[in-house]
């Protein structure tokens, strides 16, 4: 018996894990909005860092739901084939 089989066998704890993704990577690119927003303070105007900022804040959002839409779905397992009925001899 192959242990890799095993392993892809167990169901993952997706709901709980993909919101700690979801939320993980939002707080990150909230911090490289920040970063990114007082590193351009003498460079842009306030119209370009906004853009810039918010651009940055859209990819979070977008990731973070798509974290959350595609690891809160059960896996779907097809049915284990039923045996084939023997015949008393």
């Amino acid at each position: 018996m192959n242990i890799g089989n095993l392993m892809l066998d167990m169901a993952p704890l997706g709901g709980g894990l993909a919101i700690f993704g979801g939320i993980a990577f939002f707080l990150v690119l909230a911090v490289v909005a920040f970063v990114a927003f007082l590193l351009l303070r003498k460079t842009l105007k306030m119209a370009f860092r906004i853009v810039i900022v918010g651009v940055i804040l859209v990819i979070a959002i977008i990731g973070c739901v798509s974290f959350w839409w595609l690891g809160g779905r059960r896996p779907v397992r097809p049915e284990p084939p039923r045996p084939a009925p023997t015949r008393p001899k």
